[in-house]
């Protein structure tokens, strides 16, 4: 056992966060008094909660929806700089990535409200530019204008900003080896005390249970899972996945289960794994190799899942079974 190993303890604390709980995973000496950091740790989740949820009608972000066009707002710092990655990754992938869904995710019963059959025929008829082309941002002064009507909904992007400044609260407090998450979505500081990554398990894109499709060797990155297994809904008898089709105001008919993504900030990984379940592994996965994207699309078959891996980490770094010890926080 190494010395480093001896003379720390680990550290696990957790608390609740949209809708779901965040944790922290580290290591520090015994006499570290990790109060103050708990706090900081929930502070910083409970900020991104108040600027950016669609299920809190005081937030920023439903501020700046109930705002007419042409119109700038003043928002908060860290909002408009989420709101920046969100239109770069939309330009970047074509549109597939759009924050400008708001009324469709509504309309399907996606938000705080049941489908409305209604809103799924106005979403399904509506012509929409993408978001990039109707959201202004005034970085120097923290302001927003949209220039037609549209309604922003960041739920592809906010969690894994959340993992980000969780991951710098604890560097705020000198730690520099740590794993932090929301949900699946997660973010790996340094190496583990014993020198090794962090191992993240990749879960199988099954609905009916929770279970390890493989590993994952993480150091000083993110990870993000976007996949058709968890959140869904019943429209007509028809089973409905989260993921909508920017082009069509209508959820996916088709993808991948599941598409994983390792990046530097769990917000770019967040961002590219919901555009990537929108191209596919084909299309999704040209572009992921032009970024230099590390990417895993698990695709369903009559017996299973294929595999289809972009980038070196998951060829030589993502490890079938789930049969070797593995990180777990919470």
């Amino acid at each position: 056992m190494s010395k480093m190993s001896i003379e720390t303890e680990r550290r696990a604390l957790n608390g609740p966060t949209m809708g779901t709980r965040w944790s922290a995973l580290f290591y520090t000496t015994e006499a570290f008094d990790r109060g103050p950091v708990r706090d900081a740790l929930q502070a910083a989740v409970d900020e991104v909660d108040a600027q950016m949820s669609t299920w809190r009608p005081d937030s920023d972000l439903m501020r700046l929806n109930a705002s007419p066009p042409g119109v700038w707002v003043e928002v908060p710092r860290r909002l408009v700089e989420v709101l920046r990655l969100a239109l770069d990754i939309g330009r970047a992938s074509g549109g597939a990535f759009d924050i400008g869904m708001g009324d469709a995710v509504a309309a399907w019963g996606f938000g705080s409200a049941a489908a409305d059959r209604r809103l799924i025929r106005n979403a399904l008829d509506a012509a929409r530019q993408p978001t990039h082309a109707v959201l202004e941002l005034d970085m120097p002064n923290a302001r927003v204008r949209k220039t037609a009507p549209i309604t922003l909904d960041l739920n592809g992007i906010a969690k894994g900003y959340g993992v980000d400044r969780l991951a710098e609260t604890l560097r705020d407090f000198g730690i520099s080896s740590g794993l932090v998450g929301i949900d699946g979505e997660m973010r790996a500081l340094g190496l583990r005390p014993n020198g090794q990554p962090w191992a993240i398990a990749i879960e199988a894109p099954a609905a009916d249970r929770r279970a390890s499709h493989s590993l994952l060797a993480l150091q000083d990155a993110a990870v993000a899972t976007s996949g058709d297994y968890r959140h869904v809904v019943t429209v007509q008898g028809q089973r409905l996945s989260h993921t909508m089709d920017p082009i069509t105001g209508a959820p996916l008919r088709s993808s991948p289960a599941s598409v994983t993504v390792v990046a530097r900030s769990c917000a770019e990984a967040d961002a590219w794994a919901t555009a990537l379940m929108v191209l596919g592994s084909t299309t999704g996965g040209e572009l992921a190799a032009r970024h230099g994207l590390d990417v895993l699309f698990l695709i369903r078959e009559a017996n299973g899942f294929k595999a289809h891996a972009v980038g070196p980490l998951f060829d030589g770094g993502a490890v079938p079974g789930a049969d070797r010890e593995r990180s777990a926080i919470g």
